[in-house]
């Protein structure tokens, strides 16, 4: 399916073209998009599958964009999103309830994140339970001290976060250092005056309709969780809501403790849990 996608050249007017090529592209209706999922599973119908890539192309940008303060190209983020996409549509199945933006946000979601931890494990960043900590948890502490003393992060917090997060405070600071790297929707972009990357998002505010379809969605979204780790016996069912549905993600160190057992084994359980959900999700 790769063909299918627009061309997209590295640099921020590069960015910016791509960004503006898929905002050309229509959305689909539920009837429409229904339709051709239903072809594409019947007939393995390329065009229909070619359809329903491109008209979520502007989805995976905006979930790429909220990866952008990890200092890697967007062109990238939106490159591995576009995969995640991909595996999306080939795996969707209408008949399940949902529309395939739902299902398909996991997919780009965990493309772009696996992406991520591969680019910043080459460069020696997050090699320790502590500096994932610091990795996944600088950009939330940054907020906090915007959102509740109204000041930007600066080097005199590197002691604080080093404390909280149990790094070296040269290790905040190197890692303040490469995040520093974002790319803001409002920043200027390309050789146009004034062009910003919010100037090329279209308007989403939902009407009525779409926002209880919106809700409707999330209560599936919810059941289907739900229902899914009930898939899972009492140890996989803390390990997952401990790494993955916690608020600050609990390290296979600290289940290895826990468990009393090692944290090779703690991965292991939490590979297999995983794959149950995934199972139960895909065969509904």
């Amino acid at each position: 399916m790769s063909n299918f996608l627009p061309a997209l050249t590295s640099g921020n007017t590069g960015f910016l073209n791509y960004l503006r090529a898929i905002n050309k592209i229509p959305s689909l209706e539920l009837e429409e998009e229904h339709s051709l999922a239903q072809r594409f599973i019947d007939h393995q119908d390329v065009q229909a599958a070619k359809k329903l890539v491109e008209s979520h192309l502007k989805l995976v940008a905006k979930i790429a964009l909220t990866f952008r303060n990890y200092g890697l190209p967007m062109g990238d983020l939106v490159s591995e999103g576009n995969l995640g996409l991909m595996q999306a549509v080939k795996k969707f199945n209408p008949e399940k309830g949902f529309r395939l933006s739902t299902y398909a946000m996991w997919w780009i979601r965990a493309s772009i994140q696996e992406f991520i931890l591969k680019s910043w494990s080459l460069v020696k960043i997050g090699t320790t339970a502590a500096q994932k900590k610091l990795f996944f948890n600088l950009g939330k502490l940054k907020r906090k001290i915007l959102n509740t003393e109204g000041r930007e992060f600066n080097s005199s917090d590197y002691k604080m976060v080093a404390t909280e997060l149990n790094v070296k405070e040269a290790e905040v600071a190197e890692m303040d250092s490469r995040l520093r790297q974002d790319k803001f929707l409002d920043e200027p972009i390309g050789d146009e005056d004034g062009a910003c990357l919010i100037d090329v998002i279209p308007e989403t505010r939902e009407n009525h309709e779409n926002m209880l379809a919106r809700s409707q969605e999330k209560n599936i979204r919810k059941e289907m969780l739900h229902k899914a780790i009930k898939q899972l016996n009492e140890r996989e069912q803390y390990i997952i809501s401990a790494r993955k549905l916690s608020e600050t993600p609990a390290t296979l160190d600290d289940l290895s403790k826990h468990f009393s057992v090692s944290k090779e084994r703690v991965r292991q359980i939490e590979a297999k849990a995983l794959e149950k959900l995934t199972n139960f999700v895909v065969a509904g």
